[in-house]
């Protein structure tokens, strides 16, 4: 069981282009990868901010003839780790960032976090870590 890390989650997009803008603009990732299958008629694009044998990643996933997909209601959200969210939050609103909670002290909680929206809808979380 040494050998076991999380690797990567995996989400379904609309317009893998859009995506990879936002990723890479907006939240500042890398794209680590990308592989077309034509025989599935899907891509695969890998982001993160790291190399993908040490750091989890996000897998984009495109379906070459699909349109959109429900949301469903288990998925949660995506968490990134800043050191201050007030200013991240200011920062990708200013690349366009759709801000669906701006930052301040949690509900039921003193952690500071935020939430926006990917370009498919969804939600990720900026929390703040020191």
């Amino acid at each position: 069981m040494d050998a076991i890390r999380f690797a990567y989650t995996m989400i379904r997009v609309r317009d893998l282009d859009r995506s990879l803008k936002f990723y890479t603009g907006t939240m500042g990732m890398n794209l680590l990868g990308r592989r077309d299958y034509p025989e599935g008629r899907f891509t695969l694009a890998f982001v993160g901010y790291g190399e993908k044998s040490d750091t989890p990643t996000i897998e984009l996933t495109y379906n070459w003839d699909r349109r959109g997909y429900d949301l469903g209601n288990g998925f949660g959200h995506i968490a990134f780790a800043v050191p201050d969210v007030y200013k991240a939050v200011e920062a990708f609103a200013a690349a366009g960032a759709k801000i669906v909670r701006p930052a301040g002290p949690m509900n039921h909680g003193a952690e500071v976090i935020a939430f926006l929206l990917d370009p498919d809808g969804y939600r990720i979380e900026i929390v703040e870590q020191h």
